[in-house]
């Protein structure tokens, strides 16, 4: 590590960890396999922060159309109503129902911005080789990586909301398109979160590339 000279990562000493077995492998040449599992090994994972931009991108684009069509649509008296995310959470407030009008803020809101803003400020600092504390970056990782399932809670919301307002022709909610691209979204976050590799923070930390 950079204050202590003496301790070396594993990149250093030529070790690579399987991403089956979890195994260290003495990493001798390219196409090293592992000697337990036998599944490739590399030193780190392959062209990472090409696929967690992409997979960010990806996630970003699908933000969009999941705010801007109807993420449920109400029916009272044989009335249906269509509700974005944002009109979601203002029915929710008239109908006084708080609590679940501020679980659906935060899962449709603040969660997923905050994984889409977390990602891509790994890969800039990555790319930049910010000297930012590789300590506080990875805690930020482990958070997006943290956030990740739950930001379905959205989604597992409104399905639930549906399955206990639903009351046939007097009341009913129903999952809108909006869902299906929020849900495309969570997805796509996700596998960015799983693309990125987090040792690549510390790679600049040691400026080892």
């Amino acid at each position: 590590m950079k204050d202590n000279p003496q301790v070396k990562t594993a990149k250093q000493a030529g070790l690579g960890q399987c991403l089956k077995c979890h195994k260290l492998n003495v990493i001798t040449h390219k196409d090293q396999r592992c000697t337990c599992c036998q599944a490739k090994v590399s030193l780190r994972k392959y062209r990472s922060l090409e696929y967690t931009l992409a997979w960010t991108i990806a996630a970003v684009v699908a933000f969009i159309p999941a705010n801007l069509y109807p993420i449920m649509i109400f029916t009272s008296l044989g009335n249906p109503e269509a509700s974005t995310i944002l009109s979601g959470i203002e029915s929710f407030i008239q109908l006084g129902m708080y609590p679940v009008a501020l679980v659906v803020f935060i899962a449709s809101f603040i969660v997923p911005l905050g994984k889409m803003l977390g990602l891509l400020i790994l890969i800039v600092t990555v790319k930049t080789g910010s000297k930012v504390d590789p300590k506080h970056r990875t805690q930020l990782y482990h958070l997006v990586e943290f956030l990740g399932p739950w930001s379905m809670l959205d989604v597992f919301v409104v399905a639930l909301m549906a399955a206990v307002v639903n009351l046939g022709f007097i009341t009913s909610i129903e999952a809108g398109p909006g869902a299906s691209y929020f849900a495309l979204m969570v997805i796509f976050t996700m596998f960015a979160a799983e693309s990125f590799d987090p040792r690549l923070l510390w790679d600049n930390q040691n400026n080892d590339d």
